[in-house]
């Protein structure tokens, strides 16, 4: 039996190639994949401007895969959390934050994650499988839909996610997915396979249209994956989940600095290859008792002072069976206040969608539960 291809996980370049393996024109794949990806083509029908033909051969050969939300979830601060089945049975969390009409949009890579960090609830869940590329565009794609079905209303600016120094004034339409941070569940740099051709469709011009300048792809520290992502995708953004100031720590709650230290982690930071004012985000997850105090604070700006940088500070989020406490508002204010004081582009972020399961897994951990 023959299998059918799913054509969004091929870039436009590799629909080329799958194309004329058929004896078709190369200028038939860019109308395919215009089809998908700007008019959001569910079959082979839909595409008017095609042959019948031709659609009846590419219905034989290949398919458009789509996500639909199993539930979501929307916070009185206008965040929105999907949850998406999978055809396997498995599911992935997606997150939409609404800031002052810039919609961004936290998307997933793997069913559950293999990094194991201390702190993290998605690592509870163990690594099931990586995403395909298909799977990671589709959430986006889902949100879009919804987004146009239900616009969000307006909410206050928050998150710091992404560097908008250089914003225009312009608010997007209510449906529009500015920025695009791969920060859901999994460790995106170990899956980069699926995750470097998800983004070159993101950033198609003829495809999902996003500027490069608002991708970002977070890493707990994979050392050679962040130079291949630079060499492949020089021009996204990188945020580096830090949270320790000392290999002591880092050993203890993040697994991943037991191959790659804080050396290592930091030289490749230093020669990740950002264009123009871009910076190294640097994400620090703070820890009551554990990594808050100024020492630490102290730490991280000796760390980080000769590389291009900016700060999220990451109060912790409490769940179930985790021994971690947040940090209290005394010791978040301080830390802050020490990097500010130095000229230190730092923000924190501010809790989102409390009132929903706006955190990784907690939305697919309550499912499960019942």
């Amino acid at each position: 039996m023959t299998t059918k291809t799913d054509l969004k996980n091929l870039t436009l370049p590799a629909l080329e190639q799958f194309l004329q393996g058929q004896g078709k024109e190369r200028f038939r794949a860019l109308q395919v994949f215009k089809w998908i990806y700007q008019q959001d083509a569910y079959s082979f029908d839909e595409m008017t401007n095609i042959s019948k033909a031709l659609r009846k051969e590419l219905d034989e050969t290949a398919f458009i895969s789509n996500l639909e939300p199993e539930a979501v979830e929307q916070g009185n601060d206008g965040t929105r959390k999907y949850l998406f089945p999978l055809a396997d049975g498995n599911s992935v969390e997606s997150v939409l934050i609404p800031i002052e009409g810039r919609n961004t949009l936290c998307i997933s890579s793997q069913v559950g994650c293999a990094m194991a960090c201390e702190f993290c609830l998605t690592g509870t869940f163990k690594l099931t499988r990586n995403l395909t590329t298909a799977e990671i565009v589709n959430q986006i794609m889902a949100v879009r839909r919804d987004l146009i079905r239900n616009p969000p209303a307006l909410s206050l600016d928050a998150a710091g996610i992404i560097d908008d120094e250089d914003d225009d004034d312009q608010a997007d339409s209510p449906a529009a997915i500015r920025n695009i941070v791969l920060m859901g569940m999994g460790e995106p740099l170990h899956n980069l396979d699926n995750v470097i051709p998800a983004i070159q469709i993101m950033i198609d011009g003829n495809g999902l249209q996003l500027s490069n300048r608002r991708v970002t792809v977070s890493t707990c520290g994979l050392v050679p994956e962040m130079g291949r992502l630079g060499r492949e995708i020089p021009n996204v953004n990188l945020a580096v989940s830090l949270n320790a100031t000392t290999d002591e720590l880092r050993n203890r709650i993040m697994p991943v600095n037991r191959s790659y230290p804080l050396k290592e982690l930091l030289k490749a930071c230093k020669e990740f290859p950002l264009p123009g004012r871009r910076k190294v985000t640097f994400e620090y997850v703070m820890l009551g008792g554990v990594n808050d105090t100024l020492d630490d604070a102290k730490r991280l700006l000796k760390l980080i002072s000769d590389i291009p940088n900016k700060v999220n500070l990451i109060p912790f989020n409490e769940h179930e069976g985790c021994e971690f406490k947040a940090p209290t508002r005394k010791s978040i204010d301080a830390f802050h206040k020490y990097l500010i004081d130095r000229h230190v582009t730092v923000i924190t972020r501010d809790s989102r969608g409390g009132d929903i399961s706006a955190a990784c897994g907690q939305l697919k951990g309550k499912l499960e539960k019942k």
